[in-house]
């Protein structure tokens, strides 16, 4: 086996100064391509590769990004997960994941560190408990010491900071009015996260809906724990006379489906269902769930473009000042809908 060479050690090989050689190895226009040649073929005689903590020393850039994610069974962040993870590696960085598991404290640990090892900046979304208890000092810790975060879906708006989202007050709007246009009168909106950013915004958006329409019958049934959903959705159906319901979630949105079969409701027929994110429940619930798609996977990448972007304007001396980019919704019509 060839032993393992330091750039020192090439260049009193080949006589060069280590300057040269470095040049040398990135292909540097100033060096001559004779010069070049040389080095590269003795680096690759040795397999030489450079030494990622020295480069990081010397750049003051580890090239790593932290990920922060509430809940990796949960197929929506997981989808995100993957196209964060496409476009890291396509612009040369790696990232670190955590999953928080829906727990404050853990957030924090993570955060602290990762901090600690220097990661170059972080994409988040926002645990239940953290947006439930509204503690960021976390974060903004970590942005007053100038390390970079985006966040996505699950965010904080007192955080100063990047943000992906979709528009889920509208999304949600688009999926209520599909309801009432296919002659749904009586509607219920189930929620399992109204703890949550998002679940406060599409349930601001039925609301708005609900408004502007005259004899629409709307009821909310918000769920605070979710380990009852199951009974509670069973009750509620069995105890009232509605055709169509809106899922805040995609859990609230099988369950419902599930519930539904049970009771010997027909769907679509006597019930129309559309819930939201486009996960495993949805595609193999039967009938097939209608949903509001988020399109998970590219709010991922453009999270891990922005953070990205933001770490390399670095000859940017403009103030920094952060943006909200939104992300549209896709309603997706299965089977579960007329």
């Amino acid at each position: 086996m060839k032993r393992k060479v330091t750039l020192k050690q090439l260049a009193k090989e080949l006589s060069l100064s280590i300057s040269t050689v470095s040049k040398s190895l990135k292909n540097d226009p100033e060096i001559s391509q004779k010069t070049i040649d040389r080095v590269h073929e003795l680096a690759n005689f040795y397999n030489y590769r450079p030494n990622p903590l020295a480069v990081s020393l010397k750049s003051n850039k580890t090239k790593t990004i932290g990920v922060l994610l509430p809940d990796i069974l949960n197929h929506f962040f997981a989808k995100a997960l993957f196209g964060i993870e496409q476009e890291a590696t396509k612009k040369g960085y790696k990232i670190v994941t955590c999953i928080t598991n829906e727990s404050y404290n853990k957030e924090v640990e993570y955060v602290e560190m990762l901090s600690y090892n220097s990661v170059d900046g972080f994409i988040v979304a926002l645990s239940q408990e953290t947006q439930k208890l509204d503690k960021i000092e976390h974060f903004k810790e970590i942005i007053k010491d100038d390390i970079p975060v985006v966040m996505f879906d699950r965010v904080s708006e007192e955080v100063y900071c990047d943000k992906v989202i979709v528009d889920d007050k509208q999304a949600s709007q688009t999926a209520l009015k599909y309801l009432i246009d296919t002659n749904c009168k009586n509607i219920a909106v189930i929620s399992t996260i109204s703890d949550l950013s998002v679940g406060k915004l599409r349930l601001e958006g039925a609301k708005k809906v609900i408004g502007e329409y005259d004899g629409i019958e709307a009821i909310e049934v918000l769920i605070d724990t979710p380990d009852e959903a199951e009974r509670i959705i069973e009750n509620f159906l069995k105890k009232n006379e509605i055709d169509a319901v809106l899922s805040l979630d995609e859990t609230a949105a099988s369950i419902t489906i599930n519930m539904a079969n049970k009771l010997g409701r027909k769907i679509p027929e006597e019930l129309s269902v559309i819930g939201f994110a486009d996960g495993l429940l949805s595609k193999y619930s039967y009938p097939k769930l209608s949903i509001m798609s988020q399109h998970a996977e590219n709010l991922g990448q453009r999270a891990a473009e922005n953070l990205i972007e933001r770490l390399e304007q670095t000859n940017n001396k403009e103030k920094y000042i952060p943006k909200t980019e939104i992300v549209k919704t896709t309603l997706i019509l299965r089977d579960s809908t007329k």
